[in-house]
C-alpha cells in the first residue's frame, strides 16, 4: 500500500482509563475481528491481564478503515513497562491520548505525554467514559486545554463501552493523523518494538519498518545484538498473524525468526538485511537494565531445578529479566533475580506460581549500589548481604529516582509528611485545575517496600504516582545485620542509612519475635550493624514442669532437678538448630 494511505497510531493512558476496550471497540468498526470472536480486551491475552485489568505486554493489530490501513498498538498504562510505551511511541506518528471522564489526569497520562511529545507525535485527545453518572466532561476538557495547549472542540468524548464516538477518532487519525514520511537511505531498517518467545516457532519479532522492505526467508541482522537469522515468515497482526511475501516501509508487522531467545533480539534494536546492511542503526536503542532485585526461593529444595527451568522459559520472551543462581544458608538453592521494578516483580512472581505451580519464598526486594573501596576498585552490589567489609569501603552510592504524585488539593500536607519521611524532597509544586502536582526526589530503596501502599491509605486511593530513575549519590548508608541465636542471617539483611538504622533494628526485631516459633531454650535476636549491636529481643524457652513427679516438699531434690534442666537448656542453647519460617522474609516486605 501507499505510504499516503498509511496511519501509524498508539493509545496512550493512565492505567484503567479505558485503552484496551476503546481498541476493541475501533476493532469491532473496522470489520478486523468478527461478532461471533470478540470477546473483552481481546489485545491482552494473557490471563493475568485479564484478572488484573492491566496491559503487561503492548499488542499490535492492522485495520482497515475508509480505504485507509490503520496499524494500532495498545501500550501498557503501568510505570515498570514505560521502556516499552517509548519503543512503541518511536514506532507510529500519532498517539491517541486517553482520559477518564472521572479521573481527569492522572500521574501516568502525564508521563506518557512527554514521552510523545520527546517523539514529536501528533496527539489525538479523547476523554473516555463520558457515559457514566459520575463523569465530568467540563472539567476534564479544561485539564486536558490546560496540559496541552489545544481548543476544546479538538477533543473527541467518546464511550469505549458503549462504542459511542469511535468512529470519529478512527476518522480524525484518517483525515489529520500524518503519513510515514518517505525514506531518505536505500537501506533496509526496521525497530523491534517488542519480541516474545513461542513454543512451537521460536522467536517472534513485532517491527516496525522504517526504509527498505524485509521479505519472506531473507537473512536478518541485528544491529545492537550483532545476530544474524532467518525471516521465516513475515506478515500482519490482524490482530491473528496474517503471512505476507514482505514487510514494506512504513508498515507494522510480524517476523518470525529462527533465534532461540529474545536476548538476540531486543526491544530498540534495529534489523536489517545481511546481505545489505544498512549502515547506522535507528536511534534511541538503550539496554534496559533492572534495578529492584530479590531472593526467589523454593519451600522445598527438591523444586530448585523445576524453578531454575521456569525463570528461564519467561527470561525467554523477556529480555529485561535478568537472574543468576543463589545460595543461602537458610533458605538452599535459588536465584536472584533482578526487575524493572515492583510490579514487574509481583507478575513474575505470580506467573511463576500458577503457570509452573511452584511454592516460593521471596526475600526483602532491594535495589543495586554502587561501592568505591578504599583501593579505589568500584563494586555494583546487589543485595546487602554482597557488601564487603565496611572499614574497606570509601564510599557507597544509591540509586535516586524522580517521582511525580498528582492527588486531590486538599491532601497535600499528608503526602508531603510521607515523602520526607521516605528521605526524600519536593522539587515542585504545580496546579492542574482542583488538583496538585508534587514533583520529588527520594531514594530509590525507601520507597521499594511500601511507599505506594501508604501513599493510598493517605489519600484514600485518590492519589497517583509515576517514577523513573534519576541518578546514583553518595550517602551514609550501613548494612544492617539480623542475628538469630548468634548466628548472622544474610538472608535478612538489608542497607539502610545510619540514621534509619536504629529505628528499623528495633521494629524489625519485636517482628521476628512474632514469626520465629519458642524452642526449648532462650532465643536472642539482635540487630546488629558491624560488631556493635544496636537492638535486641528475646523468645522465652519453653518450660517444661520437672518437678511434677515428686510429691514431697522436698526442696533439695527440687533445685536439683531444675538445675540438670537449666544445664540441658544451656547445651541446646549451643548446638540447637532454629528453623527460620518463611512468614519472617514476608515480615521484612512489610514496615508500618
Amino acid at each position: 500500500m501507499e505510504l499516503a494511505k498509511i496511519r501509524n497510531f498508539c493509545i496512550i493512558a493512565h492505567i484503567d482509563h479505558g485503552k484496551s476496550t476503546i481498541a476493541d471497540r475501533m476493532m469491532e468498526l473496522t470489520g478486523t475481528v468478527s461478532a461471533r470472536e470478540m470477546k473483552s480486551q481481546l489485545l491482552d491475552s494473557m490471563e493475568l491481564e485479564r484478572e488484573k485489568g492491566i496491559t503487561i505486554k503492548l499488542a499490535p493489530v492492522q485495520m482497515n478503515w475508509k480505504g485507509y490501513q490503520l496499524n494500532l498498538i495498545d501500550t501498557p498504562g503501568h510505570v515498570d513497562f514505560s521502556y516499552e510505551v517509548s519503543r512503541s511511541l518511536q514506532a507510529v506518528e500519532t498517539a491517541v491520548l486517553v482520559v477518564d471522564a472521572t479521573q481527569g489526569i492522572q500521574a501516568q497520562t502525564l508521563a506518557n505525554v512527554y514521552l510523545a511529545l520527546e517523539q514529536d507525535l501528533y496527539i489525538i485527545p479523547v476523554i473516555n467514559k463520558v457515559d457514566l453518572p459520575a463523569a465530568d466532561v467540563e472539567k476534564v476538557t479544561a485539564q486536558i486545554v490546560n496540559l496541552l495547549g489545544c481548543k476544546p472542540e479538538e477533543i473527541i468524548p467518546v464511550s469505549g463501552k458503549t462504542g459511542y464516538n469511535v468512529d470519529k477518532v478512527l476518522d480524525r487519525i484518517v483525515e489529520s493523523a500524518p503519513a510515514p514520511r518517505a525514506a531518505e537511505l536505500n537501506d533496509t531498517r526496521a525497530l523491534i518494538f517488542d519480541s516474545y518467545f513461542d513454543d512451537y516457532r521460536g522467536v517472534i519479532l513485532y517491527v516496525r519498518v522504517f526504509e527498505g522492505e524485509i521479505p519472506k526467508n531473507s537473512e536478518i541482522r541485528m544491529m545492537a545484538a550483532e545476530t544474524n537469522g532467518i525471516a521465516l515468515e513475515v506478515g500482519a497482526l490482524t490482530p491473528k498473524m496474517t503471512p505476507a511475501p514482505s514487510l514494506q516501509a512504513g508498515g507494522i508487522g510480524y517476523i518470525v525468526t529462527n533465534l532461540k531467545t529474545t536476548r538476540e533480539a531486543k526491544v530498540g534494536d534495529t534489523v536489517t538485511l545481511a546481505k545489505a546492511p544498512a549502515s547506522t542503526p535507528l536511534p534511541g536503542y538503550k539496554n534496559v537494565l533492572p534495578f529492584v532485585y530479590a531472593g526467589f526461593f523454593p519451600v522445598s529444595n527438591d523444586q530448585y531445578q523445576e524453578l531454575k527451568d521456569a525463570v528461564e522459559k519467561l527470561a525467554l520472551s523477556d529480555s529485561a529479566l535478568h537472574f543468576e543462581p543463589e545460595n543461602s544458608p537458610v533458605l538452599g538453592f535459588g536465584l536472584r533475580i533482578g526487575f524493572l521494578g515492583l510490579l514487574h516483580m509481583d507478575i513474575i512472581k505470580e506467573r511463576l506460581e500458577r503457570e509452573f505451580n511452584l511454592d516460593l519464598v521471596i526475600t526483602n526486594p532491594s535495589t543495586n549500589y554502587e561501592v568505591t573501596l578504599n583501593d579505589g576498585t568500584d563494586l555494583n552490589i546487589r543485595s546487602a548481604s554482597d557488601l564487603p567489609d565496611q572499614s574497606t569501603v570509601a564510599e557507597i552510592r544509591e540509586p535516586w529516582v524522580k517521582g511525580e504524585i498528582i492527588l486531590p488539593s486538599s491532601m497535600i500536607g499528608g503526602v508531603l509528611g510521607l515523602i520526607n519521611e521516605k528521605r526524600g524532597h519536593q522539587t515542585n509544586l504545580s496546579y492542574i485545575e482542583d488538583r496538585a502536582v508534587i514533583d520529588f526526589e527520594a531514594p530509590m530503596a525507601n520507597l521499594l517496600t511500601d511507599f505506594y501502599d501508604q501513599l493510598k491509605s493517605i489519600t484514600s486511593g485518590y492519589a497517583s504516582f509515576n517514577y523513573e530513575l534519576s541518578d546514583y549519590r553518595p550517602e551514609d548508608l550501613v548494612r544492617l545485620d539480623f542475628l538469630v541465636a548468634g548466628n548472622r542471617m544474610d538472608a535478612l539483611s538489608i542497607m539502610c542509612h545510619r540514621t534509619e538504622a536504629d529505628a528499623l533494628g528495633r521494629e524489625l526485631t519485636k517482628k521476628l519475635k512474632e514469626v520465629i516459633p519458642r524452642q526449648n531454650f532462650e532465643v536472642a535476636l539482635q540487630a546488629a550493624i558491624g560488631a556493635k549491636i544496636i537492638a535486641r529481643e528475646t523468645i522465652g524457652a519453653y518450660r517444661k514442669d520437672v518437678t511434677v513427679k515428686i510429691h514431697t516438699g522436698d526442696r533439695d531434690r527440687k533445685a536439683k532437678l531444675l538445675n540438670k534442666q537449666k544445664k540441658g537448656k544451656a547445651r541446646m542453647k549451643r548446638f540447637g538448630k532454629i528453623d527460620i519460617p518463611s512468614e519472617a522474609f514476608t515480615v521484612m516486605l512489610k514496615r508500618d
